[in-house]
């Protein structure tokens, strides 16, 4: 098998980039990380970073759309492909494409496709994202509550049905029950709260009973109050489940953001996008459910202001990390990296640049745009 060293370039190994290192790669695979002169020894091929940093690639677990493909209007292999290769731009070599409430067909033609995109080896497709239709009407946002529903044995069955990837649902708690919960768990799907208005209690249960993570904290769901901590509250309180942000400036304050960093353990918090087919486009408009959609000072937004995803990229919410919650780059990084691959239970295979892991990495510039990245050892 042929092997290619990646050398001159500051390499993220423990808790920064490091110099003097490169990274070998055989196959879809890392095969070592060596003092440079050995890597270039042990290589068939040698490829010059150029003094750039090399990072695992980034994983977004909320990826809606991109390159002007919206996954809740073409649930197909080719939808996927595209939105996939829109994202690899900004170094997303790992994505969870995203449905928008809708009602069991779709989920199942949804999840369809990805199996179908998985076995054709589509790059970075690690599984999907089903976000409703299991929500509070109180905590809608842009999604149609006429498609909301209650979360019962039917759907369950489909959920738990995927063959190939990582399902992960956002769910309200108070629409469905801790035993329904645990059922989704023990069937292998990640469940994650959101659009929800759930009591502390309910909350509180909903994480015993299983849920992980917390969708895009803060945005449509009960916020932290002094007698009623709602599901922010019960998040914040929390060690151990994941929470994804969108750093966008505008969907969430800076400062509350960096009130939340203080109040419990960076290594739960993720970068996510929830990003919308605008990404990578020049045209910044679309139709969602019938409405036009517009991006404003970088926020897509109904015709009422109904905050309707975002247009951020993942290189993007990795520079707002650092700009605006002043994270070091290193920690950012992993806020887009490790961390949502530990929340899919995927830290095995990505997340890391070591010997044994999937060659997924991401070249970032000076800057901190992306000049390059990797998926399973493929350069794009």
């Amino acid at each position: 098998m042929t092997a290619t060293a990646l050398v001159n370039g500051r390499i993220l190994s423990g808790q920064d980039f490091i110099g003097g290192l490169g990274v070998v790669l055989e196959g879809e695979r890392i095969a070592a990380v060596l003092p440079e002169p050995e890597a270039r020894a042990r290589a068939d091929a040698v490829v010059d970073l150029e003094g750039g940093r090399l990072a695992p690639g980034f994983i977004d677990t909320q990826v809606n759309g991109g390159g002007g493909v919206l996954f809740n209007d073409e649930l197909s292999v080719e939808a996927i492909e595209a939105i996939g290769a829109a994202h690899r731009r900004f170094g997303s070599t790992g994505i969870l494409p995203t449905l928008i409430s809708e009602d069991l067909g779709a989920i199942d033609r949804a999840m369809r496709a990805v199996e179908a995109a998985i076995a054709k080896g589509a790059p970075g497709v690690l599984g999907i994202h089903v976000e409703g239709p299991f929500l509070n009407a109180a905590r809608a946002g842009i999604h149609d509550s006429a498609k909301f529903r209650i979360l019962d044995e039917e759907a369950a069955a489909l959920l738990t049905s995927l063959k190939a990837g990582r399902p992960l649902v956002t769910l309200a708690p108070e629409r469905t029950t801790p035993e329904m919960i645990r059922r989704l768990v023990a069937g292998g799907v990640v469940v994650s709260a959101g659009h929800t208005d759930a009591s502390y209690d309910e909350t509180r249960a909903a994480l015993g009973a299983g849920l992980s993570g917390f969708t895009h904290l803060f945005n449509a769901m009960s916020p932290l109050a002094s007698r009623e901590p709602g599901v922010v509250g019960a998040a914040l309180e929390d060690d151990s489940a994941w929470c994804g942000v969108i750093v966008d400036g505008r969907h969430v304050h800076s400062a509350v953001l960096k009130l939340a960093l203080r109040a419990r353990p960076l290594e739960r918090f993720m970068l996510v996008t929830d990003a919308m087919p605008t990404v990578g486009l020049a045209e910044k408009s679309f139709v969602l459910q019938g409405q036009t959609i517009t991006v404003r000072d970088g926020v897509c937004v109904a015709p009422d202001g109904t905050l309707a995803g975002s247009d951020l990229d993942m290189a993007r919410a990795v520079r707002n990390a650092v700009d605006l919650l002043g994270l070091t780059f290193p920690d950012a990084v992993r806020m887009a990296s490790l961390h949502p691959a530990q929340f899919l239970g995927l830290d095995h295979r990505m997340g890391r640049i070591a010997p044994g892991l999937n060659a997924d990495l991401v070249l970032l510039d000076e800057h901190a745009g992306v000049a390059a990245t990797w998926v399973a050892g493929r350069r794009y």
